[in-house]
């Protein structure tokens, strides 16, 4: 069996399946329960198809699909891509969580995996052993009897060969399916779905795709493997979507939006910086009891962003996750009935958009309530942010009024604890080959100025950071008066940022050492890079992938000069390499 482009190939030996690239072991796949080791090839698979946010606007891909019966009735679909593998299982009767799925992740193999935790907030520390200790904060911990963490969130990268990489991660969760996580036990890692809450909604007969995204690091980056296979939108006028950036309030304060002057300062910087725009955070219900407020409600606040011209966005708590002692609003999203009429509410005000926050997990509960919180959402027009959620899993696709996913470790870690200072570079440097590959991924990047923890990253790291990281909602993270102090050509930039993107090519780097990628927007390319490590670096620029840029008729470089002063200037080629300081950074607009 083999991918359209005869780079990959599968092949069943008894109950393994080994995935190969180019004659090169990348994949094992172990304890099938195979009646039959043959598969039936069953069609072609070549589909084009329209995104609104993500890495380009226009996706194709193509496959080969093969049919295996396994033990007891059950099939495997297999499909073969000229980037990856998908597979899923079809069951004769109701899915009742189990999957057959094992890898073999061999020891002294380099990988990049996230010890699970609901909110997937975690790093991706380089390793080469499943002996890892684990991290004792995080909810749903799971020890081997060795005393090792064994259960592991999506996605994971591994390095089986020099060169050559594997990310899996999973897609086209549907209505009666719940997420799926890895549990190992030494060397071999299981698929195991987290717990289904039976009696919802009938449970579907197949299981959600195991996606193997595998080749380059650039075929890695690139891919759109995880919306190649997930279910076509289901909006059937889709104008209204408008991604964008967004001016945020929560990373400088650490606290909600109950304060009208502190809102009305994000709304001003908005439209000086002219963003599209504002988030109005926690709390905004409890506004008209702050003295100061004078009597101020979130009806006075909507109304003042929308006289400036900013589309404004509000939170909710999504009361099945944190509930105790967070904050409000709470349980107006729950039920059926009232989500509709806060959404109706929403959209009558003037509302874009609503960041729904603190959810419980990856269990069939979870998944359900975030379709039809984003079904729900689209029949009001409403974008939608998930935070405090599971990672993206192809609902962009279907769903593309969903914009961004947190999911992520991002940069309001500065306000909870001292860790991410001496960890964000490194961590920055993973992100593009890891979590922001299967989709949008709500950093809340670019902070030139301090929270409650210093950042130790340049400026010109952090400016890196809104072209590096993708989301169709780019919340920028620092305060106004620290984006209004900067030069005039950095506040320029900003106000033309892009948040969807043409086109998306890697350019060089490693994970965890450094990234260079280049995005279009139209005409204009923005090249970015950024040094995760403590050393001085040369980062490649010019290769073979971005011939025909280094002689544009106007290039902007943004450059360090110093830990936290810029070196703005045009120049008319751009540069072989580019010397990082040390978690330094550059972007570069070619137009």
């Amino acid at each position: 069996m083999s991918s359209p482009n005869g780079r990959i190939s599968a092949q069943a030996e008894g109950k393994t399946l080994v995935i190969s690239y180019e004659g090169k072991k990348a994949l094992q796949m172990e304890e099938l329960p195979f009646t039959n080791t043959d598969f039936s090839f069953v069609h072609n698979v070549k589909e084009d198809y329209r995104m609104l946010t993500g890495k380009r606007l226009g996706c194709s891909n193509e496959g080969k699909e093969y049919v295996a019966t396994l033990g007891e009735g059950i099939k495997m679909v297999l499909r073969l891509y000229n980037d990856g593998i998908a597979f899923r299982y079809d069951y004769p009767e109701a899915w009742t969580g189990s999957d057959p799925t094992v890898f073999r992740i061999l020891e002294g193999t380099r990988r990049w995996m996230q010890q699970w935790t609901d909110s997937y907030e975690g790093f991706f520390p380089l390793s080469t052993t499943y002996k890892v200790e684990p991290v004792p904060s995080f909810s749903g911990i799971s020890k081997s009897e060795e005393g090792y963490n064994n259960r592991w969130g999506y996605p994971a990268l591994l390095e089986p060969q020099d060169g050559l990489f594997v990310l899996l991660s999973e897609a086209n969760i549907e209505h009666g399916q719940s997420a799926s996580c890895l549990y190992n036990d030494k060397e071999l890692f299981k698929v195991v779905p987290a717990d289904l809450t039976k009696g919802t909604v009938p449970i579907v007969r197949n299981t959600p795709w195991r996606v193997a995204i595998i080749g380059s690091l650039a075929e890695v980056v690139e891919s759109t493997l995880i919306t190649d296979v997930s279910n076509p939108c289901q909006i059937a006028d889709t104008n209204w979507i408008q991604p964008g950036v967004v001016s945020w309030v929560y990373w400088a304060y650490n606290h909600g939006s109950n304060d009208y002057s502190i809102i009305k300062k994000y709304v001003d910087m908005a439209a000086t910086l002219h963003l599209p725009y504002v988030l109005i955070d926690a709390e905004w219900d409890q506004m008209d009891q702050l003295a100061s407020n004078e009597g101020k409600t979130i009806e006075d606040a909507v109304a003042y962003a929308k006289e400036k011209g900013v589309k404004p966005m509000i939170w909710y708590n999504s009361s099945v996750g944190w509930v105790d002692g967070a904050p409000t609003p709470k349980y107006r999203l729950n039920k059926p009935e009232d989500r509709e009429k806060e959404f109706a509410w929403c959209e009558k005000l003037g509302v874009a958009g609503v960041k729904i926050d603190f959810f419980s997990g990856d269990n069939q509960m979870n998944m359900d309530y975030c379709l039809d919180l984003l079904e729900s959402a689209a029949r009001h027009h409403l974008l939608v942010n998930f935070h405090g959620a599971t990672i993206p899993r192809g609902w962009q696709r279907t769903w593309p009024n969903l914009m961004s996913t947190e999911g992520v470790y991002g940069a309001e870690w500065y306000n909870n604890v001292p860790t991410f200072t001496a960890k964000a570079a490194a961590h920055n440097a993973t992100l593009p080959f890891t979590r922001n590959v299967i989709g949008p991924m709500d950093y809340t990047p670019c902070a030139f100025s301090d929270s409650q923890h210093p950042h130790i990253t340049t400026h010109a790291h952090e400016l890196a950071l809104t072209v590096l990281f993708e989301s169709g909602l780019q919340h920028l993270a620092d305060k106004p008066e620290s984006f209004l102090a900067q030069p005039q050509e950095v506040q320029d930039f900003l106000s033309h940022l892009p948040s969807v993107w043409d086109e998306t090519r890697f350019v060089s780097g490693y994970p965890g050492e450094c990234v260079v990628i280049a995005r279009r927007s139209g005409n204009t390319w923005y090249i970015a890079g950024i040094n995760g490590t403590d050393e001085e670096k040369d980062l490649p620029l010019l290769s073979g992938r971005v011939q025909g840029w280094s002689d544009q008729p106007h290039i902007t470089a943004f450059l360090d000069a110093g830990e936290h002063q810029w070196q703005i200037q045009t120049v008319t080629q751009l540069p072989a390499t580019v010397t990082c300081r040390p978690r330094g950074g550059f972007v570069f607009g070619v137009r």
